[in-house]
């Protein structure tokens, strides 16, 4: 079928102010202005009262989390102490049927916010939830949005000097004989996969090094991606320095991490060298802001690191640390959080929507998503500006984010 969406208001895309024509679920056609298209559409949606994007794409969360936001015992707390109040919770409460309704829930939040790919870091294995990438695989299929399913893992407890409960973490034979069943059975490398796999074990302080090294030879074996939590906070510097004797950049060379197979977890407290060591490498970035924000764990150098040649991508992070799962939000807050970094002048809605799109699929590894682009999917986000935030808006895409856009009012993936 031939699609023709027709006089969008906006665009984010140059040479198609009249709009793109879309067949078997690809960008064929973009169309200038002043063009009409080039051969005869099946069908053609009128978007005179839409501004298009490319669909967002959310490269760090937690989905469980979605069933402890705003937690009395958690809130007010930086990170360390935040996850020492909510491990416990999160050991006796997180059963089956609840992580599926939580996974569920943050999907359906994700799509309303115009999020079409969403990548979900799943660390947390108590008995009986062996089977939590099988339930995030049907729930994705089941709401409609591309995923990363980001097998996740942690082998280093409190009897360990670690910091989660024994009650919620796996050996290492299991963690590696689950991630080998997860990627044989639904890691799809090829163009306009709706499910792919990555590997995470979950930070330097709830994983050992050998785990470590085994992933990356695994996702090596498998050529998939890799995913961790590095640079958060300081207190993640300390530990490194005082378990490992370095900071978290050489032990993630240590372990043969430094690639650009690889993608992190919020990335704030990297020195000058680190973040052209990084960019050297191409490893990604996800920029976390208002996770980052709510915990008081610092600010991104989005600028320095895309400079250096590191992907920058866009996550909501956990519901308990967000405490929603609005990446069009995140998008708003990432610009205001970088312009209080940077200057008004250097970061822009744009910078904004690059992280969020083109930025984020880099992180995932993928070329056929991220932007509006002959070739690319069909992935867009369709939103409309009658809400009264919207009142006297001038500028139709900068409009999206200054005004704080929250709900699309259509996708399409």
């Amino acid at each position: 079928m031939r699609l023709w969406i027709k006089d969008p208001i906006a665009i984010l895309a140059e040479g198609a102010e009249r709009g793109i024509v879309v067949e078997d679920g690809r960008i064929v056609e973009l169309v200038g202005r002043g063009q009409t298209i080039s051969r005869k559409a099946d069908h053609v949606f009128d978007a005179g009262r839409h501004v298009v994007i490319p669909g967002l794409v959310n490269t760090h969360h937690h989905f469980f989390q979605t069933l402890t936001r705003a937690h009395p015992a958690a809130i007010n707390k930086e990170l360390f102490p935040w996850l020492n109040a909510l491990y416990p919770i999160w050991a006796r409460n997180v059963t089956p049927e609840g992580f599926r309704l939580a996974t569920r829930l943050a999907l359906t939040e994700l799509l309303m916010s115009g999020c079409t790919c969403a990548s979900d870091h799943h660390y947390l294995y108590p008995a009986g939830l062996e089977d939590a990438m099988d339930i995030q695989a049907e729930e994705a299929e089941r709401v409609g949005l591309r995923m990363t399913l980001t097998r996740g893992s942690m082998n280093l407890s409190k009897k360990d000097g670690g910091l989660p409960p024994d009650t919620v973490v796996q050996d290492e034979e299991t963690i590696l004989a689950d991630c080998e069943r997860v990627l044989s059975r639904y890691h799809d490398a090829s163009e306009g996969a709706m499910l792919q796999v990555a590997l995470a074990p979950c930070a330097p302080f709830t994983v050992t090094k050998r785990l470590m090294v085994d992933s990356a030879g695994l996702a090596e074996r498998f050529g998939c991606r890799l995913h961790t939590h590095l640079g958060e906070t300081r207190d993640e510097n300390e530990y490194c320095l005082e378990h490992y004797g370095c900071r978290p950049v050489d032990y993630l060379e240590e372990c043969g991490w430094l690639t650009d197979r690889v993608w992190l977890a919020h990335g704030i407290h990297f020195n000058d060298d680190e973040v052209r060591r990084l960019g050297h490498h191409h490893v990604g970035v996800c920029h976390c802001p208002t996770s980052n924000m709510v915990l008081a764990s610092g600010q991104c150098r989005t600028k320095e690191l895309e400079a250096a040649g590191s992907p920058v991508g866009l996550g909501v992070d956990g519901s308990a640390s967000n405490d929603n799962s609005n990446l069009m939000e995140s998008v708003r807050h990432a610009l205001m959080i970088n312009r209080l970094t940077y200057d008004a002048g250097s970061v822009t809605h744009f910078d904004a929507f690059r992280w969020a799109s083109a930025g984020s699929a880099r992180c995932l590894g993928r070329d056929d998503i991220g932007a509006i682009a002959v070739g690319k999917q069909a992935d867009l986000a369709f939103y409309a500006l009658d809400e009264l935030r919207f009142s006297g808006a001038g500028d139709p895409l900068a409009a999206l984010v200054l005004c704080g856009a929250h709900a699309a009012d259509r996708v399409m993936v």
